[in-house]
Formats: structure tokens, sequence, C-alpha cells
């Protein structure tokens, strides 16, 4: 992919960002999720790649845009796969709660797994711990390990984790072994993310979450250098035989990160769209507002803080085109 491209992905995650976050706070997460799909759809459009969407907001008959295996792009560019969640957040955005992104991974055709809107255990890790986690092993095992690899003791490990009853369990152990925990309610790409970054103070991410976003957060933590771990969590028939599908008979493989990305160039893409950890939020000051996003590219390793002043005059209003 020409390097050019990442900032034409930047420009992607700004418009869902720009278009969804003047419905924080008002109590309409369908609204938000809406703006943020058509304002990144409508710039896909002008994107010089021959895109298929392979992880996006359902099957063609659950969504009118970004239905996974639509083509995006204008057939100028090369042939990739896309990953994206415009709205990763919806619930935060609706409630003007923190860490919403608008987020995206591009890879070369065939290079990103293809989950199904079902479960995933994940386990993720920075680069400094790299090679460290084991998402088979007692949770104890894994905080020793981390902690020796950061040249940490346990109990300055900081542990990501989304507030579910389901995790009630490994909430106790944690605790128990002495680390300290940073609840979410939702968000878990950002939270992966933020084990790569030193500057969030994040060192570890555990637990089940959706697996569309795990494949998002293995995109770049492979940008990033980090490291992460997951196995598919099927609570149905149907999510079996969708699993089976994709060639993985036993739900207690463990995918490596290289088995749900791999490839020469990766180019993952974030915009805040309300204040977070990760990122700045947007902010409207009339005439313009400004967004700060992270773009980073496997292919370099370089991570890439953009900070953007957008005249809002001269954007386009996708949601009155009907797009």
């Amino acid at each position: 992919m020409e390097r050019v491209l990442s900032l034409e992905f930047a420009r992607v995650t700004e418009a869902a960002a720009l278009a969804c976050a003047r419905l924080m706070g008002r109590g309409d997460k369908i609204a938000a999720d809406d703006a943020a799909v058509k304002g990144m759809r409508g710039v896909f459009d002008t994107v010089d790649i021959d895109g298929i969407v392979v992880i996006g907001e359902g099957e063609m008959d659950e969504a009118p845009m970004l239905y996974i295996g639509e083509p995006v792009g204008n057939k100028k560019g090369p042939k990739v796969d896309i990953a994206v969640d415009p709205l990763e957040g919806t619930n935060l955005v609706a409630k003007g709660l923190n860490n919403a992104i608008a987020v995206l991974a591009v890879a070369e055709r065939g290079k990103l797994l293809h989950a199904p809107d079902m479960y995933m255990d994940k386990i993720a890790v920075g680069p400094k711990a790299k090679g460290c986690i084991d998402i088979n092993a007692p949770i104890e095992e894994n905080l020793k390990n981390v902690a020796k690899a950061l040249g940490k003791e346990v109990k300055d490990v900081t542990v990501i984790i989304l507030e579910r009853e389901r995790h009630e369990e490994l909430v106790r152990r944690i605790r128990a072994a002495g680390a300290r925990i940073k609840f979410i309610s939702d968000g878990d790409v950002s939270s992966a993310v933020s084990t790569a970054l030193p500057e969030t103070g994040i060192d570890l991410m555990v637990g089940i979450g959706g697996a569309p976003e795990g494949v998002l957060a293995a995109a770049a933590l492979y940008c990033l250098g980090g490291d992460m771990q997951a196995k598919l969590v099927p609570y149905t028939e149907e999510e079996e035989r969708r699993m089976k599908e994709m060639g993985i008979e036993d739900k207690d493989k463990v995918l490596q990160l290289s088995d749900l990305v791999t490839g020469d160039d990766v180019i993952f893409a974030a915009t805040g769209v309300t204040d977070g950890d990760l990122l700045r939020g947007v902010r409207y000051m009339g005439d313009t507002a400004t967004t700060q996003t992270v773009v980073t590219r496997s292919k370099t390793g370089t991570i890439r803080f953009i900070d953007a002043v957008h005249v809002l005059a001269k954007k386009p209003d996708y949601n009155k085109r009907g797009l």
C-alpha cells in the first residue's frame, strides 16, 4: 500500500468521529452509530483502494452500509480487506462518557481473520511483554510474567477489563494477586491498544469481548509491536457452525496474533469521539472542530498522532445526502 494511504484512512475515521460526536450525551446510541457509519462510508468512496469490508456493521440484510462483503473505495488502488467499527462505544457517546472512538484496520486481501459476530476471550500486552502471555495459563502466572518483563512488581501492574458479571471470578483472582484494575464499561479495542502505549499506564488487557473488536485490536497491536492471544467463545449452535465455517473446529483453539492478522502491510487508524485515555475527543469551536487521531503502519512501525482543525462549512453533511 502507498504510504499516503495512512493519511487517507485518518480522514475516514475523522469523518466518522465528526459525524457522530454532536450526539454525545443525547441518549440515542442508534442515531450516533448511524451518523458515524454514514460519515465513514462517504469518505471511503474517495480513497484509492479496491476494498472489501470483512468486519463491519453486520451481514448485508442487517446493515445498509459497511456490511460484511461490501466493496469500498474507488477501485483505483490495491486490493485490501477492511475491518471497521465506525463508533466503538455507542453507549459511551449516548451517555457522554469517555473512550469512544472511530476505528478501522486495513490489510492486504486475505490477511484479516473474518471473525463472526460472537464473543472472544482475549489477552493482550504491549511490546515489552511480547511473548510473555499464555491465555491458557492461570491469570496469576500471566501477571507474574508480565510484571517481570516490564521490570515491575505485580502490585504495580495495571490490568484493564470490561466490567461484566462474567468477569467476577477473574477480577477476584487479579485482586488476590495484588494487581491494580481499571474497569471499562465498553470499548475493548481502545483498551487493547492502550497496552502498547506506555503513557496510558495500562499493562495488560484480559477478558471476554466481541470477536470483531478482537481482530481490530489485533491489527493495532500487530502494527505497534504488541502481542495478543484469543479464543472464540460460541454460546449457541449457530455460533459453533459459523466458527467451523471459518475452519476452526476446536473452540479451545488458541489464536495467536498471526492467526488474527498477518501480512507485510497493515494500517490501523482511530479517531477520538469522546475524551479518553488513548485520544482526545472532538471539540467544537464554532466554525471549526478539532480531532485527534492515531495512525500506525506495520511496515514502518511509525506511530503518528494527528491533531487536525476542520472547517465545518467545507465538510460534507453525509446525513443530509442520505448516504
